[in-house]
């Protein structure tokens, strides 16, 4: 049996052998710490079902992943890698390598197919963290059943998803993501884990499905309503509103409505009002 692949001797073994470099174009980087993946795969709880999983790289998490589910669905965009991955993964046989950007995958399709074999699809990946929030909403708006996401990204990205109101984190990303999951900041991790070493420390995060939520009778507008109000997070409500309520007195009725003073900025909101907000505004 191979070296766990998230090991600094494996790691270099692999990247010599194909003559490889993480490819800035594509954020790679890669994990040389196998307790990491261990546990990014632990968090996933996809024993014996189906994880999707985008951007595997060399394999490290995929490799993981592998040990613990029934299946591994990998989205890779870089071509170099097709030809690692079934070297470093070659003590597994229940993985599948997809080559397409993932920005371009029909989601809805990918999680119907494997329902039809799985009770649980999962999402679990360390994502590229140049087009993190691209992934993540093409998995929130396509309306898939997936049980849980659990990803890596950026310590910064993190913050502001899991970010409380009244936070300098809080912000349009943190509204809209916390009505449709619960979100949790699972594990912390340093820079020094990688190779090459990035700038910037990552965390884990954990979205999983509300079982009972407020629900607005159309998402996407809301959705477009809250980034209104955060346009301009130095601005209060009342100002950035006028973006979208031409009649001043409107805007007053509406914040009385809701109980909030016309110097009250979006960052001092949270979910419910937001819902209450959009529902006097829907009803203009």
């Amino acid at each position: 049996m191979n070296k766990a692949i998230a090991t600094v001797a494996r790691t270099n073994e692999i990247l010599k052998k194909f003559d490889l470099y993480a490819k800035k174009g594509y954020g790679q980087n890669f994990i040389i710490e196998p307790g990491i993946v261990e546990k990014i795969a632990d968090f996933a709880k996809c024993d014996n079902e189906c994880v999707i999983e985008i951007g595997p790289g060399i394999g490290a998490l995929t490799e993981q992943l592998c040990k613990r589910a029934k299946k591994v669905i990998a989205y890779e965009i870089d071509t170099r890698l097709l030809e690692v991955l079934p070297y470093s993964l070659s003590e597994y046989n229940n993985y599948e390598i997809r080559h397409q950007d993932f920005l371009e995958v029909d989601f809805e399709e990918v999680v119907k197919e494997c329902r039809k074999e799985f009770n649980k699809v999962v999402v679990c990946a360390n994502l590229p963290y140049y087009i993190t929030t691209p992934i993540l909403f093409k998995i929130f708006e396509s309306k898939c059943e997936v049980d849980s996401i659990t990803v890596m990204v950026q310590r910064e990205v993190a913050d502001r998803f899991c970010a409380n109101i009244s936070t300098k984190d809080y912000n349009a990303l943190s509204v809209i993501t916390q009505y449709l999951y619960n979100v949790k900041m699972v594990m912390k991790i340093p820079k020094t884990i990688f190779n090459p070493r990035p700038n910037v420390d990552s965390a884990v995060i954990q979205f999983t499905k509300k079982e009972h939520k407020i629900t607005v009778d159309n998402e996407q507008v809301y959705f477009d309503f809250v980034k209104a109000c955060f346009k301009q997070r130095r601005k209060t409500l009342f100002n950035n509103l006028k973006e979208i309520i031409q009649d001043n007195n409107k805007i007053r009725e509406i914040l009385t409505q809701c109980n909030l003073s016309e110097t009250v900025r979006a960052e001092a909101i949270d979910g419910a009002k937001f819902i209450e907000l959009y529902t006097m505004w829907s009803n203009l």
